[in-house]
Formats: structure tokens, C-alpha cells, sequence
């Protein structure tokens, strides 16, 4: 059986350019970067070279990018540093956010060190920066924004530069968890005024296991991993050497394409909204699919029926390969915190919703399979 897979928000293919540029350094480029004989110093070069690549493509200086095991990594180390290293007592997110967001801000309101409170969302699932304004204009103290460039359940894109420009008119500290956006598009993190912000190379081709940490060079920091000097001493532990070459080469392969890339996932996208609309009578789409949002994903709301509530299941059975929400909450047969936010009445929870992600990789003729699919499912 040949399968279909339309689960790329969650994780991609590796690219066969990243993965040659990978291999030397899995057999005989193997140092230890710390190390200072020849060895070591090959793959020292090859780190530093990675850096100047991804700060090059982000608009950054080499000196504002760390890498680490990945998005939530980044996320926590960020969020510790707002509180621990700049002082904010004050924490503002919405509901919307990954957990790598909302269980480490709920954990440090639960233990007192910070309070905690959340932005409205809109009808159509977008912050409602409005109240984001009200909540900074009525806080006192240092505060820290914690907010997500674009969801990753039901794809809508944050106005970033809007809630920049707002944390500089009140001063707070700017976390976006840019995970779903770095590799999709060009983004200048200077432009958009974040002090902190993050990536995973897995996203957009590269491989799992590694990610960035951009920290705006006017803070100071401490590192959240300690016992070794490595990353300028902000994160201790031997460096995911290959990993590090693979995310730059990833991120520069998606910077080139992006133009190409970008519309032609974007056609797929409209393509299966077209198809679902004229195949099926009641489905809706969660989010703002039409509007300000990320062209890689499309989170479908079926209506639920005897047959539909085991639609997941039966895809997979099919060999398509979809999910009901993020894949770090998979094993959960719950609908996410993101679905139950943006529908306020119960009534309207009747549903099932199917995230569909798209990649370069994605043809018309598998959309076409999933339609058929899922007509017979139905």
C-alpha cells in the first residue's frame, strides 16, 4: 500500500542535499568541537560556518544565534531568561500557544514566581491584540509577551511586527515561537522587534534533534543547560555537529526555493479546500484558512457522525497520514486546547476536526486520493 503523507506541520522528509551535506560528520569529521587538535577544530569550523549561514538568512548577527535540541528547548530557555535574567514578573500569552509555551508559564504561576494572563481570541482564532494593548497598558512592572508567530493546529499567522511594536511602546520582553515560520518564510527578526525567537530544523526538511535560539544582542542571559562552556557558554553539552550542518543547509535550501515553493503548496492548500467544499455538504475549516494564514496547513472540521468519529483511524488504516491536532499531544483521543478555544459554544463542538499539512513534496493526485478516501469513509 502506498502511503500519502499530510502531516508536515508535524515533522518533514529529510532532503537528500541535507542529508549529503550531514554525512562527514558522521564518519570522518567525528571530533569533539571543544577539542583543539585538527579534528576537532574541522568541526568547530563547520558549527561557527552554520551559524553565520542561519544568522545571514534571519537577518541577524552570528553572535544572536545559539543552537539547541530543538523548538521547546528554545522556548524554555527563553522564558526562564525573561523571568530569571530581565526581571519580569508579568506573564502574557493567549490559549492558543504550544505547551512548550502554556506548561512553562503556568509553571511558574503555579509556583508564585510570576502572574499569568491570557489574550482573547477572535472569532476566526487570531489574537485580539486590542486586549493584548489593555493587558500591557494596565500591568505594572516587566513583563514578558509570549506568543506564536503561527499555530500550528489551525495554521493562523500572528501580526508579529503589530505585537512588536506594542511590547517597545510598554517595554516588555517579546518571545514568538517562530518554529512554524522559519523555513516558510523570509523573516527578518530585527524587522519585527523579538527579542527572543526559535526554530527546528525538522519543519522544513532538516533533521530532528536541532534547533536555534535567537536572543536580540541587548540582553543579558544565563544559560537554562549548565556544566560546560559550549554555545559561548549559554548551553553546556557536546554539539549536535551534523544536526547543526543539516539545519543551515536546510534553512539556506528553503530560503532559495521559497518563492516557488511557497506558491506551489499554497495551490495544493486552495486545491483541497476546493475539493472538499464540493464533496462534502457540511464541513468547515478551523481558523482563518483564506485570511492571515501559514499556506502549509488546513484544519478541517467534519461534522461528527458515527462514521466520521473514527476518521483518523480509518485514514491511517488507508495509509494517509493526517492528525487530529499537534503531534506532541498524539496518544490523546481529546480534541486539543486549541479546537476547544476557538469554539466557545459547546453546541458548535460537534465536529471532527483533521489537520491536513502540505509540503513541496505533496501532489494534486494525493489530494485527489484523500477526497476519494475519504467519500468512502464518509
Amino acid at each position: 500500500m502506498t502511503r500519502i503523507y499530510f502531516d508536515n506541520a508535524a515533522t518533514t522528509a529529510l532532503d537528500t542535499e541535507v542529508f549529503e551535506s550531514m554525512k562527514p560528520f558522521f564518519t570522518e569529521k567525528f571530533g569533539n568541537p571543544s577539542s583543539i587538535y585538527s579534528y576537532g577544530r574541522e568541526t568547530k569550523m563547520a558549527i561557527e560556518s552554520a551559524r553565520k549561514s542561519v544568522a545571514k538568512a534571519l537577518n541577524v548577527t552570528p553572535g544572536e544565534i545559539f543552537f539547541t535540541s530543538g523548538g521547546t528547548e528554545s522556548t524554555n530557555t527563553a522564558l526562564h531568561a525573561a523571568i530569571y535574567d530581565l526581571g519580569c514578573q508579568h506573564m502574557i500569552t493567549s490559549p492558543l500557544e504550544h505547551h512548550a509555551t502554556l506548561h512553562t508559564l503556568e509553571a511558574f504561576a503555579k509556583r508564585g514566581i510570576a502572574d499569568l494572563k491570557f489574550t482573547k481570541i477572535t472569532g476566526n482564532g487570531h489574537i485580539d491584540l486590542n486586549h493584548l494593548e489593555e493587558l500591557l497598558a494596565g500591568t505594572e512592572g516587566k513583563t514578558v509577551v509570549s506568543l506564536m508567530h503561527a499555530n500550528n493546529e489551525i495554521g493562523n499567522l500572528l501580526k508579529v511586527k503589530a505585537v512588536g511594536d506594542l511590547c517597545e511602546k510598554y517595554g516588555a520582553v517579546f518571545h514568538c515561537d517562530t518554529v512554524q515560520t522559519v523555513g516558510h518564510y523570509p523573516i527578518d527578526f530585527k524587522a519585527v522587534k523579538v527579542h527572543f525567537a526559535n526554530g527546528a530544523a525538522h519543519k522544513f526538511h532538516g533533521p530532528k534533534g536541532v534547533g536555534i535560539l535567537y536572543v536580540n544582542d541587548s540582553l543579558k542571559i544565563t544559560p537554562l543547560i549548565m556544566g560546560g562552556a559550549q554555545e559561548r557558554n549559554m548551553r553546556a553539552g557536546t554539539e549536535n555537529t551534523y544536526g547543526i550542518v543539516g539545519f543551515a543547509k536546510a534553512l539556506e535550501l528553503a530560503t532559495a526555493g521559497y518563492e516557488a515553493d511557497s506558491e506551489y503548496v499554497r495551490g495544493l492548500k486552495s486545491y483541497m479546500m476546493e475539493q472538499l467544499r464540493s464533496n462534502f455538504n457540511n464541513v468547515r475549516f478551523n481558523g482563518d484558512p483564506e485570511g492571515s494564514s501559514l499556506y502549509t496547513v488546513l484544519n478541517v472540521a467534519f461534522p461528527l457522525t458515527e462514521k466520521s468519529e473514527m476518521l483518523l483511524f480509518n485514514l491511517d488504516m488507508a495509509g494517509i497520514c493526517v492528525s487530529g491536532g499537534s503531534a506532541c499531544t498524539s496518544g490523546s483521543t481529546s480534541v486539543s486546547h486549541v479546537i476547544k478555544t476557538i469554539y466557545s459554544n459547546e453546541s458548535d463542538m460537534n465536529i471532527v476536526p483533521i489537520r491536513f499539512s502540505f509540503c513541496k513534496h505533496n501532489t494534486k493526485a494525493e489530494v485527489d486520493r484523500v477526497i476519494e478516501v475519504v467519500k468512502e469513509l464518509l
